[in-house]
């Protein structure tokens, strides 16, 4: 699971709504998969990024030289674009877990492919 994965997702356990995202990312394999380098489509994921979980999943990683944040005229800074690059779409999860911060409900990660179905009894009104 890239780390751009990993910052669209939410849990959708009933009654949590809002509140399950972001996904608290726990990972027990981690590998770094070359990915054809595209600034163009990096630059229009930027504004997309939120941040605070994105620097959460990164510490929990322990990855370093993450960006804090959109830097001023990111779309033609190549240097930013690389690090967000390898950050969103080379850090690649393969084992590991995703837990919901409100029901703690926790979702495998397996073979880089979060499994996010829920029971009947999650998904009942």
């Amino acid at each position: 699971m890239k780390l751009l994965t990993h910052n669209l997702l939410s849990s959708h356990v009933r009654g949590v709504g809002p509140r399950g995202f972001p996904l608290r990312l726990e990972a027990t394999e981690v590998r770094i998969i070359p990915v054809e380098f595209n600034p163009d489509f990096v630059a229009r994921m930027i504004p997309k990024v939120e941040w605070a979980a994105l620097l959460e999943a990164a510490d929990n990683l322990r990855l370093v030289e993450v960006p804090k944040g959109p830097i001023q005229g990111y779309e033609q800074d190549e240097t930013f674009l690389r690090k967000m690059h390898h950050l969103l779409l080379e850090v690649e999860v393969v084992e590991g877990t995703l837990q919901c911060p409100e029901s703690g409900r926790v979702f495998p990660i397996t073979r880089g492919i979060p499994n996010m179905l829920l029971n009947d009894e999650e998904t009942q009104t």
